[in-house]
């Protein structure tokens, strides 16, 4: 179970990762900054390689976690996958190098566009599979690859109906949600594309999916989810003859500890893939997907800032630092939970006060966290850093209230790189006319 301070520690006072001093990135950077460990990073990718080891399988990394190119280049070196959900994120996945045959395209609203540069990647190759999630969204793929001249390989997305007991934002697999198609769904499909192959020329069904949510801290809900989706498996195979199921994708979601949840092991997640979809059981052995994100990058990062002033009230105070809701947005968002820490060991020892940790944005929401007990001698000028914002950190940005966006450092091997720079004010006008309109 991934934990916040796991690659982040105090060395010689101050927090550090990987032999680096934060107060030396923020030194160089300036601050707000996020701030990334490349063992973290590293460390579950490999740990899930472990646990499927002799299995044929592939991790397929949740770009929408984390998307920085330099991110994506390192781990697709250790040999991962991209699962992406926009064209926005094959064109990334395109400029980090990921092979077409490791990608994954999932989402319920791909557009033509979106497609046919799918289909067209790495020179022709196309991707590995679409993650089909509806009958409309599958004519239209069939159209797009037949007026190209390919065959675009799909995974139909099972709703299995699992309550994955998590935040409803991010619970993806209830009916009442927009994702993916119920059992009736598939066999239907799979149903026409068997009976009309003339028709389905386009597509060829290679794979079903599922994927129930995001920080699940049970095994319970994949377990029901994943044996569910082996029943259908036989079915698929009994009501479409000619349809020849090549491999599963299990989709990601197992959740990591933000504030001393207990999540299970990445151990005990490979033993239970192992357990329902053994292939030595199976009359075909089918190759297994996984798409990770938080898992891989939640812990892998900090949000750095600095405190701007100390706002004293009788009952707490308030910790006005310079990051606010546009550069992390899952608090005011989800009401997500990030402990909050001085980058100075001593400053987080002695008298504890209550305070609310807040941004400068012009929103009450703007509050990382509330009647948070922290050292009383924080103060202005003082760093602090928010754990575990590796995960839909950056990529929830924005620039609300005309905040240039923070530059994103990579600490590995006791040297750091910034590897995407702080925006600039030219940047948040950049593609803006002040032209007047005609009339």
């Amino acid at each position: 179970m991934s934990k916040p301070l796991d690659h982040f520690h105090f060395k010689d006072g101050f927090l550090s990762a990987e032999g680096v001093s934060l107060v030396e990135v923020a030194d160089a950077t300036g601050t707000p900054v996020y701030v990334y460990s490349a063992q973290a990073f590293l460390e579950p990718l490999r740990k899930l390689g472990a646990g499927l080891r002799g299995v044929d399988h592939r991790v397929c990394f949740a770009v929408k976690s984390n998307s920085n190119l330099s991110i994506l280049r390192m781990l697709a070196a250790e040999g991962a996958g991209m699962d992406i959900v926009s064209g926005g994120e094959l064109f990334r996945a395109e400029r980090a190098g990921v092979p077409g045959d490791r990608i994954v395209f999932s989402g319920v609203g791909k557009t033509p566009g979106e497609i046919a540069a799918a289909l067209s990647y790495d020179e022709g190759r196309g991707i590995f599979s679409f993650n089909v999630e509806s009958l409309p969204e599958l004519e239209l793929i069939n159209a797009v690859a037949l007026e190209l001249g390919k065959s675009a390989r799909i995974a139909l997305r099972f709703n299995p109906d699992v309550n994955a007991k998590t935040h409803p934002y991010i619970s993806t697999g209830l009916k009442k949600n927009k994702f993916g198609m119920d059992r009736r769904e598939i066999l239907s499909i799979a149903a026409q594309v068997d009976e009309n192959p003339s028709h389905y020329r386009g597509i060829s069904i290679h794979g079903v999916g599922v994927h129930i949510g995001s920080q699940l801290l049970s095994l319970a809900p994949l377990q029901d989810a994943f044996t569910r989706l082996r029943e259908l498996l036989g079915e698929i195979e009994r009501k479409a003859p000619s349809i020849q199921l090549e491999f599963v994708d299990l989709g990601g979601g197992l959740g990591i500890s933000y504030a001393g949840e207990k999540a299970p092991s990445i151990e005990k997640y490979c033993a239970l893939i192992r357990k329902i979809f053994d292939p030595k059981k199976a009359k075909r052995p089918l190759k297994l997907l996984i798409e990770p994100g938080r898992l891989i990058s939640g812990n892998s990062g900090v949000l750095l800032s600095e405190v701007l002033f100390r706002k004293s009230r009788p009952a707490k105070d308030f910790l006005i630092i310079d990051a606010a809701m546009n550069d992390l947005a899952r608090p005011a968002l989800y009401g997500s939970h990030h402990e909050i820490i001085a980058v100075e060991k001593k400053k987080n020892q002695g008298t504890k006060k209550k305070a609310d940790v807040v941004g400068p944005v012009c929103e009450t929401g703007d509050c990382f966290g509330e009647n948070r007990g922290l050292g009383a001698k924080i103060e202005a000028g003082d760093l602090v850093a928010i754990l575990s914002s590796g995960a839909y950190g950056f990529t929830m940005s924005s620039n609300y209230n005309s905040r240039p966006r923070p530059p994103e450092v990579l600490i590995q091997n006791g040297s750091f790189e910034i590897i995407r720079e702080r925006e600039s004010y030219d940047d948040l006008i950049r593609g803006e006319t002040t032209g007047k309109m005609k009339g």
